[in-house]
């Protein structure tokens, strides 16, 4: 694969990114929801029933879609991801209202989780091991423009296009093309990555859990994305006490964050080309917690915002990384590793919860140090891994 030409390449891996592409389409739900909740007049609670199902959805589906790759195979099941994709923007076109806009993300959140959970494992198949990390970096900086431009796509649609959920149409051509020029591109995957194809079962899934390297893996993800979510939310919050913003300008911190993850995801990807992933992870998270401390003790705008966007380009690779690792520990039970990584994203909303408890029980700062404990416990684990 490595001595394929570089039209070759293009076409290879053309389909594979726009596939992470459509992967960012998920995180349209967070502005999606304010708009819904204002065209249909919802409470916070009927709104909130919106997110949620996008994202109890990983926790369901992630392992039976990994015994499914093991049948089908990684570029069908990938198909079919986008597939559902499609369906669930093609809804909102059709008939929109809130019993549709819920079916509608209930699909997105289906699809999405099918192809998070497979078409990691299809990149895997078409790289050396040795670019795997920074494949799934380069991978992970265009799932993170496309969530980045979410925002953007919403508000084109509502001011030139007349209906802010015309959005869903410029969404469901991409999905359609990105299921054009994938099942139209050949690919060997167990050639590829030398990997046979097999069944699994439930079982043997949760067997994996035996192997110690695996349970770093999950754990780590777990945290990651918990203190991604802890983030997201405790910014605004964090520049509203300590330097008096108001929420419209203090959500703009949150932009800052998504911003530098963005930019951190796409250095990493060049970066990890030649340095080793387990080496960079743990000067990465060692800054992150220099970083978080320092916000921590802050109480200046320009020092806040610099650590903030810090911690967002210490961050942005570590779940990239730690699947990478995962993978290349054992390429035969890729598919199931897949589905168990997949599986800690929904894991990672237990962290919000504890850290809101620990606010409302002592302060904001004492529900911060949850996202604090996190870091370092990261950072550890990240010592137990072999450079």
């Amino acid at each position: 694969m490595d001595q394929a030409q570089p039209q070759k390449k293009f076409a290879i891996f053309f389909p594979v990114f726009l596939s992470f592409f459509v992967m960012g389409f998920v995180d349209i739900v967070g502005v999606a929801t304010n708009y819904i909740k204002k065209d249909f007049g919802l409470s916070d609670s009927m709104a909130n029933l919106i997110p949620m199902m996008v994202f109890v959805w990983f926790a369901i589906f992630s392992i039976p879609t990994g015994m499914l790759m093991g049948r089908i195979g990684r570029k069908k099941t990938v198909l079919i991801s986008l597939f559902i994709t499609a369906i669930a923007m093609l809804l909102p076109l059709c008939f929109f209202d809130y019993f549709g806009a819920l079916v509608s993300f209930a699909l997105l959140g289906i699809g999405n989780t099918v192809l998070q959970v497979s078409l990691n494992p299809l990149a895997a198949a078409i790289v050396s091991q040795e670019k795997l990390a920074s494949t799934l970096s380069m991978g992970q900086f265009i799932k993170a423009v496309s969530s980045f431009l979410g925002p953007v796509i919403v508000a084109f649609s509502a001011s030139q296009l007349g209906n802010w959920h015309l959005a869903f149409l410029i969404y469901c051509i991409i999905t359609v093309l990105s299921i054009v020029v994938l099942f139209t591109l050949p690919i060997n995957e167990s050639a590829a990555s030398e990997t046979p194809q097999q069944s699994s079962s439930f079982r043997q899934i949760a067997a994996l859990l035996k192997d110690r390297h695996l349970v770093y893996c999950v754990i780590v993800i777990l945290l990651i994305v918990g203190i991604d979510v802890g983030l997201n939310t405790s910014i605004p919050k964090l520049l509203m006490e300590r330097v008096g913003l108001d929420l419209d300008d203090a959500a703009l911190g949150t932009s800052l964050y998504f911003a530098s993850r963005t930019i951190g995801t796409f250095i990493g990807a060049l970066l990890l080309i030649k340095l080793s992933p387990v080496r960079f992870l743990r000067v990465t998270l060692i800054i992150a917690i220099l970083a978080f401390a320092g916000m921590m003790l802050s109480s200046s705008l320009w020092p806040l915002l610099v650590l903030i966007a810090v911690i967002g380009l210490a961050c942005a690779n570590v779940f990239s990384i730690i699947f990478s690792l995962a993978l290349k520990h054992d390429m035969v039970h890729s598919n199931e590793i897949s589905a168990l990584m997949v599986m800690g994203v929904s894991g990672g909303a237990l962290l919000s919860p504890l850290q809101g408890l620990i606010t409302d029980q002592w302060s904001f700062t004492s529900g911060m140090s949850v996202i604090l404990v996190s870091l370092v416990i990261t950072g550890f684990i990240s010592f137990k891994f072999k450079s």
